[in-house]
This record gives C-alpha cells, structure tokens and sequence, in this order.
C-alpha cells in the first residue's frame, strides 16, 4: 500500500485519480482550496485518508498546506495536479507552477513526483527575464512549460526520486468543458499508474507522458540553463530555495 497526495482533488482528474487509488487499496490524501470544498473532496471519496486545506493560489496557504502534508508523514507518491485555466495570469502562474516548484522543496521527499502538464506547453515561450519583472504576462501554455521544466529539473536534479510528467489530454471535466474530445478514463489513469506500478515503464524519470506513453516534450523544458534560472526566480519570488 502507497500513501498519495494528490494536489486539486476535490473534483476533476484528480478526484477520478484519488478514487482509482483508493480502490487500488492505497493511503490517499486529498487536497481542497477551502473547508467548502474539503466537504465536497470527503463525501466523494469517502476512503480517503485525509483532506488537507488550502489555497494554492496563496504563498503563505502552499506553506502551510507542505506543513501539514509534512506533518501527515512522507509520502510514497505526490501528484502535483492542481490547475487553473480562466484566472488571472499571476494566479495562473502561481497555482500551476509556484504551487508545485513550493512544495516540492517544503515536503519531505517523496519516493515519485508527477506534475500534470499539458500539450499547450509546446506553445509555451520561456521568457524568464520578464517572469522575472512581472508574473502577470504569464499565459496558461507559459505556466505549463515552466511546470515541465520544474519536472525536469527535479529528474536530474534527484537522481533517487521518479519525477514525471503527464499530459492527460483534453478531457470533459470543468476545467476542459463538455465539448472536449479526449477519454476521461485515460486522462487520470496515467498518473495512478506512475504514482504506484511496479512495471519497469513506470519506474523512471524525467519523462513527459501521454496515455502511459512516453513521448517528445518542449526542447526549453530539457535546457539545463532555462531550468536553472527558472529555479532561481522560483527562490527568488518566494524565498525558498531549490534543495540540491
């Protein structure tokens, strides 16, 4: 049995996830931006372990979220799979990128890290001498390549840990609406599956998945020297530097 954080779980891919694992017979905690919708994460995975609170929209909630998460235990498995699409851009780039880069260095380290990501991500452009000035530029497709990054950064930077990520397709939750066209069930499935499987093909690093298959990411993704000043903002903005 795994214990499992999965980051946005109150509804979405992630809840589907949290639902699949709890089946599995996994330890699997939950994740909600609020008390509101913490009662909404428990009444629909009523197995689930645990619901920690917290907005990941806000610097000081993600500490406090890695606090609690910190003080629950260390985790086998993190799945960074919060995200928002129609926000403001500073929101954006804080809850899909700040969020996960904050509590991958606060958290004690797990054994797998997946971060979900997105195709956009190859419409993404690295400007980090802006993001550096002013995060309210960032786009969606922006936040998605810098979280890819993040992942790639954290595959050669921990050599112990499995860290991936997962474009789960354009699927028909809330977030994608009703007229997406890609399978909800393999939207989720592929980081249940590198969250726990014991097969070879998942027991790897620095990977960017799309339906249990590994598959080209973003060249700026795997640049050594975007990744490394795109840490060094990360340190900057929240003061929190990346633990080599």
């Amino acid at each position: 049995m795994a214990s499992i954080l999965i980051t946005g779980s109150a509804d979405g891919l992630g809840q589907l996830a949290a639902t699949a694992l709890v089946d599995q017979g996994h330890q699997v905690v939950l994740h909600a931006r609020n008390a509101e919708r913490a009662r909404q994460a428990r009444q629909s995975v009523p197995g689930a372990a645990h619901v920690i609170v917290g907005d990941l929209s806000d610097v000081d909630d993600i500490r406090q979220v890695a606090e609690t998460a910190n003080a629950w235990g260390r985790f086998d498995a993190v799945i960074h799979n919060a995200g928002v699409y129609r926000a403001p851009a500073h929101t954006v780039f804080v809850v899909n990128t700040l969020a996960p880069y904050l509590l991958t260095c606060l958290m004690q380290r797990p054994n797998r890290l997946i971060y979900l990501s997105s195709d956009m991500h190859l419409q993404g452009r690295a400007n980090l001498e802006q993001l550096a000035r002013d995060e309210s530029r960032v786009s969606y497709s922006d936040s998605k390549l810098y979280v890819t990054m993040l992942c790639m950064a954290v595959a050669r930077k921990w050599p112990d840990v499995y860290a991936n990520a997962v474009d789960p397709g354009w699927v028909p939750t809330k977030m994608g609406g009703p007229g997406a066209s890609d399978d909800l069930q393999q939207g989720y499935e592929t980081q249940v599956w590198l969250a726990t499987s014991d097969d070879r093909a998942a027991q790897v690093s620095g990977r960017y998945f799309f339906h249990r298959t590994a598959t080209r990411y973003s060249p700026q993704a795997g640049d050594i020297a975007l990744q490394g000043r795109l840490l060094s903002i990360c340190g900057e903005m929240t003061g929190i530097a990346f633990p080599n």
